[in-house]
């Protein structure tokens, strides 16, 4: 898919003999210096020796003579070659290295320190080379805290105020106050949630607490859990509660030592059965649970292959001179991929291919482009950050399976100025099915993992899991070699999508315009005929009124025909590229400089006026989120509805069609009044022969691709 790209590679092993009789130059830090000619190479056996050149000698190697190595052949064995001085006399030390030219697809690709990073330090090098990241297994922690006993309060003269806090990895949630009647022993039967990742490092403190004044509280007692002896939960079955003894802690003020009958009774558990949530879902790259044994079969496989980039500004200065130093992530699934770093050039070639496997076509791909600000090491970069050159999102949908497409991508950026255009990222991208059968079979089938609508978690309660996953997420990819860095992977999962923005709400109401312009188009056609504007058109719809109202039953056939039709119609104007950003629908054209100050000011403001302003400026934003998300829900759910026949999902309006033609059919060969009759007892049906979860004409609706991919 890429254009491949030769490499001469150079592995150097060990050296030795290095020691004569007189001393020993293992003393003088020995090194190896390679120069690449055009014809030959040279290796050059160096020590530090501030009185000579230091060269202890060399090997030469002609260039032609090099073999050549192609995947998946074994690597090349390295040998023994002896070192000759400036006289071409061989000396008695030794140099062991192997020297072979390849392309992209070699195994040591990801680990060469490549050409154009000299004059990096080593701590800067690694930050240069291109790695795969995999996400930990995220996990819902979810702790039903049911009731505590024998407590002892300390002021017993007053009516105590009881609830237990929880804290986690930094995260405190806690339950609302106790309204039980018995203060020793008060209840609650509340749900504290949270997000864990495997290998589980943090543990579960559970505090109960007693308020006893204004922003105080005492503390009862304490709990310690550690997630490994939780039980796993699967399915909506719920697990079985325990009794955890209280303890306190001393030297605390306000503590005591011990408490000798104090028990919390909880249901703690690690939910397996969900998807946990790290995307906004409109743009969600995996929909699996957490548990591996409720995965489904692959159904095909994705192939991306990054090719170049083109008119790349100057993202910074170093040594008074503007440079960019450019690399792309791609995040897919649990799996990231990061580029190698191409130094100093705003058209960077990097032509490298990574390929995942899909579990679902309804998933977007989401690729960024970079400036690496690490690479002079770690004294010099401290509090530097990478900076953004553009983001691209690509739903799997739009996509016809086994072809490849190549597209040049524009990279904006919405910056406190204003959008800019960053340049154009070109890259090859290719959906594989393993079977077309079950590919079609999955738009059927319900979005996310059972547990979802079993068990539902209200809308504030996934976004608040949402962020504490980015943030866990943030945290255990810093920690690779090289680090994958909070605002990188912060940027790649919009970690701020749902802060309040005026230019998303109006793009959102334009959206909405955009989507029901079909049905002015049908008002307006209809006082057409009603006016007799076009007698003609007036008449052919009287005559086919007239032709319903004696053949009643083919009411329905008429409109699924006519709705195939207008699907066959549209075939020849289908997207023939999958969409990417656009800046006209995201309306940054009309941003004015009050609206960027806005936008760019977080919560709370940073304004500086009157406390009583600040409170109202903040409220209002947070409920003008709100709205936002309402708007941005229906115009998605409008835009499916009207690419039902759009071909942007060539499968879903494929079926789409089909569905018109036996319908037709059907409707015609069945009476009516027995579809009414059928229709009717569907409906009303007992709720005992009703599921839980949605029936095939919502998920095959939810699964419709929207312009959601599109904002910025």
């Amino acid at each position: 898919m890429v254009e491949p790209m030769e490499f001469l590679y150079i592995r150097i092993v060990k050296a030795k003999d290095l020691c004569d009789e007189e001393n020993c130059v293992v003393s003088y830090e020995p090194y190896v210096e390679d120069r690449i000619h055009t014809t030959f190479i040279e290796f050059f056996m160096k020590i530090k020796d501030p009185e000579n050149d230091g060269v202890k000698g060399r090997v030469i190697m002609d260039v032609n003579e090099v073999p050549k190595r192609v995947p998946p052949d074994s690597p090349l064995a390295p040998q023994w070659y002896k070192l000759e001085d400036r006289e071409g006399v061989c000396v008695k030390t030794e140099l062991m290295l192997a020297v072979w030219i390849g392309t992209q697809a070699d195994e040591a690709f990801a680990e060469a320190w490549h050409l154009d990073a000299i004059g990096v330090s080593y701590e800067g090098v690694v930050n240069t080379k291109s790695k795969v990241y995999m996400s930990p297994k995220l996990w819902y922690l979810r702790v039903n805290v049911i009731q505590a006993q024998n407590l002892e309060i300390t002021d017993k003269n007053r009516r105590p105020e009881v609830f237990v806090k929880a804290v986690f990895g930094g995260i405190v949630a806690r339950t609302k106050i106790s309204l039980s009647r018995n203060h020793l022993s008060p209840m609650w039967n509340e749900d504290l949630m949270f997000v864990a990742a495997e290998p589980f490092e943090s543990l579960l403190v559970l505090t109960v607490e007693n308020k006893v004044g204004n922003n105080k509280e005492e503390v009862i007692g304490r709990c310690v859990i550690h997630l490994g002896k939780l039980e796993r939960r699967l399915s909506g079955k719920p697990v079985d509660s325990r009794w955890y003894p209280l303890e306190g802690e001393e030297g605390k003020e306000n503590e005591r030592p011990t408490t000798y009958n104090s028990k919390i009774q909880l249901r703690a558990s690690l939910d397996g059965g969900y998807h946990v949530l790290d995307e906004t879902t409109h743009c969600s790259s995996d929909l699996r649970p957490t548990v591996r044994q409720l995965w489904k079969q692959e159904i095909g496989v994705l192939e991306l292959g990054i090719v170049n980039a083109t008119g790349l500004p100057q993202m910074k200065k170093i040594g008074g001179q503007g440079r960019t130093d450019a690399y792309c992530v791609a995040k897919y699934g649990q799996k990231w991929i990061r580029t190698r770093t191409i130094m100093d050039t705003c058209s960077p070639q990097w032509n490298e291919q990574y390929t995942w496997g899909v579990y679902d076509p309804c998933t977007v791909i989401t690729i960024g482009v970079f400036d690496n600000c690490h690479f002079q090491g770690s004294d010099n970069s401290k509090g530097v950050q990478d900076s953004r050159i553009g983001k691209i999102r690509i739903r799997l949908s739009t996509l016809e399976t086994d072809r490849i497409y190549t597209y040049s991508y524009p990279l904006f950026v919405l910056q406190p100025q204003g959008l800019k255009k960053m340049g154009e990222l070109q890259l090859a991208i290719r959906f594989s099915c393993s079977s077309y059968f079950n590919l079609l079979q999955v738009y059927t089938q319900p979005i996310l993992p059972k547990m979802h609508y079993s068990h539902p978690l209200s809308l504030q309660q996934q976004e608040y899991l949402r962020h504490q996953a980015t943030q866990l997420l943030s945290l255990r990819l810093s920690r690779s070699e090289p680090p994958l860095r909070k605002e990188v992977v912060e940027y790649m999962l919009d970690y701020d999508s749902r802060t309040w923005s005026k230019r998303r709400t109006t793009a959102n109401c334009q959206r909405i315009k955009a989507a029901l312009s079909g049905l002015e188009y049908a008002v307006q056609f209809l006082e057409t005929i009603r006016s007799w504007k076009r007698p003609l058109i007036t008449v052919l719809v009287l005559l086919f009124l007239c032709f319903l109202i004696y053949f009643p039953q083919l009411l329905f056939s008429s409109v699924c025909f006519n709705l195939c039709v207008m699907g066959a119609w549209k075939y020849r104007s289908r997207p023939r590229n999958p969409p990417h950003m656009d800046p006209q629908l995201s309306s940054v054209h009309r941003l004015v400089s009050e609206d960027l100050d806005e936008e760019f000011d977080g919560i709370p403001t940073t304004c500086k006026n009157t406390d009583a302003l600040k409170f109202r400026y903040n409220r209002l934003r947070v409920m003008a989120g709100q709205v936002q998300i309402l708007l941005g829900d229906l115009a998605t759910q409008l835009e499916r509805i009207q690419s039902l026949v759009s071909w942007r999902d060539p499968r879903a309006t494929s079926l789409f069609v089909s569905f018109c033609v036996v319908s037709g059919v059907l409707l015609y060969v069945i009476p009516l009044r027995l579809i009414f009759i059928v229709l009717v007892f569907y409906a009303l049906r007992p709720p005992k022969f009703r599921s839980k979860l949605p029936s095939m004409p919502v998920n095959f609706l939810r699964r419709l691709p929207a312009k959601t991919d599109s904002l910025l």
